[in-house]
Formats: structure tokens, sequence, C-alpha cells
């Protein structure tokens, strides 16, 4: 079975994981810090680790579900919609995460969207499984 339209997300969100990754290690290498922050803590390599572990702690589990709802027929512009409002809600949370500002709109908008979306296709998919079974 192909799933074009997780594979197209998949490989869309791995290029931006790269990229905080990058921007983690980069300030890695010019500070010679290698673990953890620094003495005295470095706050800006600090939000560029976290903006890089958030995005693998929920981004994987996101895609998933969303994988699974391709697999099991969900229409396509439901997918398309889902996906492009995830890539949205992690570039939000990219730039919203901040260590001396924790109600920073983006990082509002990119937590609140990414738990919100990830509910929303979790739900769906329970429901479209529920659907099969008592069928």
């Amino acid at each position: 079975m192909q799933l074009p339209i997780t594979l197209m997300y998949a490989g869309i969100f791995a290029i931006f994981a790269l990229l905080l990754s990058f921007m983690a290690g980069s300030d890695r290498a010019k500070t010679g810090i290698s673990i953890l922050y620094g003495d005295p803590v470095d706050m800006k390599l600090g939000e560029k680790v976290r903006r890089h572990q958030n995005f693998l702690e929920y981004v994987p589990l996101f895609l998933i579900v969303f994988g699974a709802l391709e697999a099991n027929g969900v229409a396509p512009l439901f997918l398309y919609i889902v996906g492009d409002l995830m890539i949205v809600a992690r570039i939000f949370h990219a730039f919203g995460l901040h260590h001396d500002n924790m109600a920073h709109i983006g990082r509002l908008i990119g937590a609140g969207g990414t738990a919100l979306l990830t509910l929303v296709c979790a739900c769906y998919a329970i429901w479209l499984s529920a659907s099969e079974l008592l069928s």
C-alpha cells in the first residue's frame, strides 16, 4: 500500500527536523558546548535544542496517526488540510519558543495547534476503528 500524502509530509517534516538540528548543532560548534547548555547556561542554545527536541517529541506521533488515516482511506482533502495546518503550527512553535516568554503567541499557536491537530487525527482514527469493529 502506498501512502503518497503521508510520504510528502514525512519528507517535509524530515527537512524541518534537519533544519532545527542544524541550527542547534551550529550553535554548539560556535560555543564549543557539547551537551546540555553550558556553564553559565546559554539560553539561546537551550531554546534551539528545545525547538528540535519538541519537534521530535510530537511530529513522529502525528505522522504515525496521519499515515494510519491515509491507509484507511480518509479523504485526501482532510489530510492536506491537516498536514498543511501542522506545518504552520510547527513554524509558529519554532519561532515562538523563547525561554523568557512562556506566553508568546507563536508558542501558543504552535503548541496548541500541534496538540489540537494530533487530537483530531487520533479521535478520527479511533472513530474509524470503532465503526469498522462494530459493522
